[in-house]
């Protein structure tokens, strides 16, 4: 490709990005906005590879990126959750510093090929945006009736706002990824039935070097604590929230692996 037709093709992407994170569309208007945008950046990037490989280039560097995580009303390690599971679904690794309680900031560190972390970072940008407003909406109209029965004291009514929050956060995340990873999973299909099976192999072949890569850098990387917060009715409001629309990836058949925890 081109540096006039690459440019052209980034342009649009921050467009669909720009419409995406627009609070006067609807969710399911955002988020094929969204999805359309992670599909240019992905069908461009096999593109790229394929270009090379035929050329008899090496492949693209695989290297790191840092994305900040806020902490602001104590949600950070919820947002970490949820963002670090988009970038996996797009072909990178995630490790996480600063993952501690409290309100805190956190860092996502990022490993990918090169085209991967330049889609990642302009994606993670856009959906925090579009998570925090739909995660707002729904816990205003979770707690309403709460509110308005008056019968809980105001640090019941704050925990469960911020139960429900949460576990939005984490869901919407996790519905997003599902989407990024059948869009991705639907293009190396093309391929193969094409009977080229060149996405597949770039696919397989960027895996295979980012997880030498991630090795190198987090050798001896410790384990997280899983958040002990839960809200059932944030956690479908968000799975929900994430997956309603049709995103322009086709359907995605759920099996019992991909469906909601109880």
């Amino acid at each position: 490709m081109s540096g006039d037709a690459q440019t052209r093709m980034i342009e649009r992407v921050r467009a669909l990005l720009r419409k995406a994170a627009d609070p006067a569309v609807t969710d399911e208007e955002s988020q094929a906005f969204t999805a359309k945008a992670a599909e240019l950046m992905t069908r461009h990037s096999i593109a790229e590879a394929e270009a090379r490989s035929d050329a008899g280039r090496e492949p693209e560097g695989v290297g790191m990126i840092e994305h900040t995580i806020i902490g602001v009303g104590g949600h950070g390690k919820s947002r970490a959750t949820a963002m670090a599971a988009v970038a996996r679904a797009y072909g990178c690794m995630v490790a996480l510093r600063g993952n501690t309680a409290g309100s805190h900031d956190r860092t996502l560190l990022v490993v990918g090929t090169a085209s991967a972390l330049g889609a990642v970072e302009l994606l993670l940008a856009s959906l925090g945006l579009q998570m925090e407003q739909a995660a707002r909406r729904e816990a205003e109209r979770h707690m309403r009736p709460l509110r308005e029965w008056g019968a809980l004291p105001k640090h019941m009514l704050a925990g469960e706002r911020a139960r429900f929050y949460r576990s939005f956060l984490r869901a919407y995340g996790h519905a997003v990824a599902e989407r990024i990873a059948a869009m991705r999973g639907r293009i190396a299909e093309e391929g193969r039935a094409g009977g080229e099976g060149g996405a597949e192999v770039v696919l397989a072949r960027d895996s295979e070097r980012v997880r030498a890569e991630f090795g190198r850098r987090f050798p001896r990387l410790g384990k997280g604590h899983a958040e002990r917060t839960h809200s059932t009715a944030g956690y479908r409001a968000g799975y929900a929230s994430g997956s309603r629309a049709d995103l322009g990836m086709g359907t995605v058949e759920r099996d019992r692996s991909s469906a909601l925890p109880g």
